[in-house]
C-alpha cells in the first residue's frame, strides 16, 4: 500500500519541522497513479521554508530541487480528489489512530476490512483504529465512529476523543481554548482543549450495575462486581467492573497476590483469555494496576479488539473509579500507562469522570482505497 504524506516532527528547539506535500503534489492524480514521487518541504511554525524540498524519484537517479513557492500544510486536509483516503494520523499517549474528515456524510468513508488493511503495521499505515468525524445528531456538534485495528466497532475511546478534538480544532482553523458536543456510542462526551494544548474530557457517569457492564459475574456490592473472584488459567484474579460506555474489568492482584507488580505480567499471553472469557458477553477490556499511592496509579491494559496498547483513556478512567470503590486511592489520580501519564478526576459532585491529556498530531497522508 503506498503513502504520500507530509508530517510534522518535533525538534529539540522550540523550531517545530513540517513535510509538506500539498504544493509538491499538485498533479495527484499522474503522481499517485505511479506512486514513483514524493517530495518534502521543510517548515518553521510560521510557516517559513527552513531547507530545500526533496524529491524522491522511483526511477535509479535520485534528484534535489527547490520549488518556486511553498503552500502552507494545513491546506492539505481540503483535497477532494476521488479514489484516495485522506487523512491526519494521531496519538494520545502513543494509542494512535487515523483520523479522517467525514463530515459530509453519515456513513464512514471505509469498510472495516478497508480498517483493519489501513491499521495493519507492517502493509498499511499502522494505527490502532480509525476515527471518523461525522456530523452531530441529536443536537451534538458531531458524531464519532471508531473501527478498531480488528475492524471490530467500540462505543468510545478516550484516547481517541482527545485527538477528535485536536483534529476538529485543525479542520475548523480554531485557536486556543475550545468545546465541542460528540455523539458517540457510549453517549454525549464533551472534550475541551486547553491553553496548553492539552485536552479535558467530560467522560460521564461510570456505569456500575453488573448487568449493564456488562458482565456475568454475580453482583457482590449493591448492584456491582467489586473484587469478585474471577477464574483464569487456575488463577482466582479479583475483579471489579466498570462501564465507561465501554465494559472493563479492573484487576489490582489475585488471591495469590493481592498487589501486582505490573511489569512482570505477561500482557500477550493473559490479555486474550480475560477479553474473551465466557464472563463477558461482550468481551472486555482489562487494565492490570500496580498501586504506587492514594494518587498515583500504574497501568498496563489489554484493550478488546486492539490488544495491547500504550495507553487507553477509557480504561484510565475505570481504574480510578474501580481504585476508589476497592479503598485503594482517592478520586484525584495521575495513571501512568507505558505511553504517560494520564490525569484522571471522579468527581464526587456530579458523579462524572473527567480526563486530562494530550494528543498530538504525527502526519498527514493519501492512500488509495
Amino acid at each position: 500500500m503506498a503513502i504520500a504524506a507530509a508530517i510534522s516532527l518535533p525538534l529539540t528547539s522550540p523550531t517545530r519541522c513540517y513535510l509538506n506535500i500539498t504544493d509538491q503534489l499538485r498533479s495527484l492524480s499522474s503522481s499517485y497513479s505511479s506512486f514513483s514521487t514524493c517530495q518534502f518541504n521543510f517548515f518553521k511554525k510560521d510557516s517559513t521554508r527552513i531547507c530545500p524540498s526533496v524529491r524522491v524519484s522511483a526511477s535509479a537517479s535520485m534528484s534535489i530541487q527547490t520549488p518556486e513557492k511553498a503552500s502552507p500544510p494545513t491546506s492539505f486536509l481540503d483535497r477532494r480528489e476521488s479514489g484516495f483516503l485522506h487523512f491526519v494520523k494521531y496519538h494520545g499517549l502513543g494509542n494512535d489512530f487515523i483520523l479522517v474528515d467525514n463530515r459530509n456524510s453519515s456513513e464512514p468513508k471505509i469498510t472495516p476490512e478497508q480498517a483493519v488493511k489501513l491499521c495493519d503495521r507492517n502493509f498499511g499505515i499502522g494505527a490502532d483504529g480509525v476515527i471518523f468525524v461525522m456530523p452531530g445528531i441529536n443536537g451534538t456538534d458531531y458524531t464519532m465512529r471508531i473501527f478498531n485495528s480488528d475492524g471490530s466497532e467500540p462505543e468510545m475511546c478516550g484516547n481517541g476523543v482527545r485527538c477528535f478534538a485536536r483534529f476538529i480544532a485543525e479542520l475548523e482553523n480554531l485557536q486556543g481554548k475550545q468545546s465541542f458536543t460528540v455523539h458517540t456510542g457510549a453517549g454525549l462526551i464533551v472534550p475541551e482543549i486547553q491553553d496548553d494544548g492539552q485536552v479535558k474530557v467530560d467522560m460521564g457517569e461510570p456505569i456500575l450495575k453488573a448487568s449493564d457492564v456488562p458482565t456475568r459475574l454475580p453482583a457482590n456490592k449493591d448492584q456491582s462486581v467489586v473484587k469478585a473472584g474471577l477464574n483464569v488459567d487456575g488463577v482466582t484474579w479479583n475483579a471489579t467492573c466498570v462501564s465507561m460506555g465501554n465494559p472493563h474489568c479492573v484487576i489490582f492482584g489475585s488471591e495469590e497476590a493481592q498487589n501486582l507488580q505490573v511489569d512482570e505480567l505477561k500482557l500477550a499471553e493473559i490479555g486474550p483469555k480475560f477479553e474473551h472469557h465466557e464472563m463477558f458477553p461482550a468481551r472486555t477490556n482489562t487494565e492490570f494496576v500496580q498501586v504506587f499511592s492514594p494518587s498515583h496509579l500504574k497501568m498496563r491494559v489489554w484493550e478488546r479488539g486492539a490488544g495491547a496498547t500504550l495507553a487507553c483513556g477509557t480504561g484510565a478512567c475505570a481504574t480510578v473509579v474501580a481504585a476508589v470503590l476497592e479503598g485503594r486511592a482517592g478520586r484525584n489520580c495521575t495513571v501512568e500507562l507505558p505511553g504517560g501519564p494520564l490525569q484522571i478526576e471522579w468527581r464526587e459532585k456530579d458523579n462524572h469522570v473527567y480526563m486530562t491529556g494530550p494528543a498530538e498530531a504525527v502526519f498527514y497522508g493519501s492512500v488509495p482505497l
